[in-house]
């Protein structure tokens, strides 16, 4: 029997070569992933092997153009069989005979199979990471567009203090940072070489690991051999990684979502989507998705730790049905990071409608306090001030929005019963009420221009000029800042790609001095 008669039999030989279990192992469909991964760790392998004076130059020259053909053809021409690793080894002995089996000398399918997980994951979390970037770049543009454009801001969603949309988006942006500081954290173990550990216990060949290391890019080696085959922390590392991400996106989604609800921003058309039979609809679907996209990366993450949790030390067949979760995390978040940002940056903001808001609900009350506290009231006795001025305000309009509906006719418009109720009080409140809890009275703590202006959303976000505040000169300090960041963030992506790019250059010049 050829090799070609039963390409599986050429590994397993005529035991465990098929029954009804065949389709239930295979992995052969979803390690189309790692198909270019796995040559890739099949060439550093060979070259080393010929290197160390393993294998003949004769036979590496047979497998590398072996190699190099079932590249050519792509994974799609590769034979049934349990995985892509049996299935390219097996298409190299069906071009070059029994001397291609040479290719699997000192080293396991359990150290092969580890190499080719960390080579490609590595590719993915650094394309995640330049999403991130891009979005992170679109951010701080539309914040330096926006850093004077007042807006409401709101803790339990409740009317809280006015602040800006540069404030607000760079919120975000600085999330996203650290973010991109977990994904870069991640890369750095991910990128490390178990190639060489082989099944779990080493090997009696006189390998050189650093030297596999070094043709594939990996910065270093995962030194134990039974830790470089079992080990798959790092798919939780990128898992979690994602994870904090998504759930970074879905708060803002969360936010645009709310924003666009309540017209202080349009969404593009190309980001949002009408009903199918309520004409009038401008849905926030992609962000709605967005949002939903931290469901895929969370789910992902609990089966990860739960397909790892308990597994007994070196490799189990369990470990097949874990890197499909970070896979899937890593995809869906990449997208939906795009999209986020695409959303943010083609968005139109109605000004005029954020600045209205902002003081609704007496959102300027912590800046008199303030204002109170810096001309030497104790900060507790002018909250109460504060406070006060605001319910008395508060009841004052609902006893007259009160008076007012008892008074309309059948068929009149009440303005004032439709209006909001729990807009800012008065100067003269505010003395009042200053009056009564200082007894003294206000114009004798604060002049009237400085409450006027604590009392304006604007005038209020003006004084808020502490690093990390709203303030127009806080946020173009903090804008210098950020772009800094970003700009040494990228620097350490174009550094991780170009080494990566080295290695392939190395690599392939190697593998042509054998073809």
């Amino acid at each position: 029997m050829t090799a070609h008669d039963d390409d599986e039999s050429v590994i397993r030989r005529e035991r465990f070569s098929g029954g009804p279990a065949r389709e239930f192992l295979s992995s052969l469909a979803a390690d189309e992933r790692i198909f270019a991964a796995d040559l890739a760790v099949d060439q550093a392998h060979v070259v080393m092997l010929t290197e160390q004076g393993i294998i003949s130059e004769e036979d590496a020259g047979a497998i590398l153009s072996a190699l190099a053909d079932v590249e050519s053809a792509g994974h799609e021409a590769l034979a049934d069989g349990e995985d892509v690793h049996e299935a390219i080894e097996t298409a190299v002995i069906d071009r070059v005979g029994p001397a291609g089996g040479r290719m699997h000398t000192a080293r396991s399918r359990n150290d092969e199979v580890a190499a080719c997980l960390r080579y490609r994951l590595r590719e993915d979390i650094l394309t995640t990471v330049e999403t991130v970037l891009a979005a992170r770049g679109v951010f701080l543009d539309v914040a330096a567009e926006h850093s004077e454009t007042i807006m409401p801001g709101y803790t339990h969603l409740q009317p809280a203090q006015p602040t800006t949309v540069a404030h607000w988006l760079c919120s975000y942006e600085s999330a996203l940072a650290r973010d991109t500081e977990r994904l870069l954290s991640a890369y750095e173990r991910i990128n490390q070489s178990p190639l060489g550990g082989a099944a779990f216990a080493g090997t009696p060949f006189d390998i050189d690991r650093e030297r596999t290391a070094e043709l594939l890019g990996f910065d270093g080696l995962v030194e134990n051999a039974i830790d470089a085959a079992s080990a798959r922390d790092f798919l939780v590392e990128t898992t979690a990684a994602t994870t904090t991400l998504a759930t970074t996106l879905s708060g803002l989604a969360e936010d645009v979502i709310l924003f666009a609800n309540r017209g202080y921003l349009d969404l593009a058309d190309e980001y949002a989507s009408t009903s199918s039979i309520m004409p009038q609809k401008k849905n926030p679907d992609t962000l709605e998705l967005v949002r939903g996209r931290t469901g895929d990366t969370t789910g992902a993450l609990n089966g990860l730790l739960t397909t790892l949790k308990g597994l007994p030390r070196a490799y189990n067949r369990d470990l097949q049905r874990a890197t499909h979760h970070a896979w899937d995390a890593i995809d869906s978040v990449t997208e939906a990071t795009d999209v986020a940002a695409g959303a943010v940056s083609t968005a139109e903001w109605n000004e005029s409608k954020l600045a209205a808001s902002a003081g609704e609900g007496f959102s300027t009350a912590t800046g008199v306090a303030d204002l109170l506290a810096r001309a030497g009231v104790p900060f507790r006795t002018a909250h109460e001030v504060v406070a006060r001025a605001g319910s008395q305000y508060k009841k004052k309009t609902n006893d007259t929005s009160m008076t007012k509906a008892n008074d309309t006719s059948v068929g009149e418009t009440n303005d004032v019963a439709t209006a909001e109720t729990n807009d800012t009080p008065t100067v003269e409140m505010l003395a009042a009420a200053a009056e009564t809890v200082l007894d003294e009275p206000l114009s004798t703590v604060v002049d009237s221009a400085a409450l006027e202006q604590a009392l304006n959303p604007a005038g209020s976000v003006s004084t808020r000029d502490s690093r990390g505040g709203p303030a127009p000169p806080a946020m173009t300090a903090h804008l210098e800042r950020a772009h800094q960041t970003l700009d040494d963030h990228r620097q350490t992506l174009v550094a991780s790609h170009e080494a990566l790019e080295d290695a392939h250059q190395k690599r392939q010049q190697e593998v042509s001095s054998y073809v």
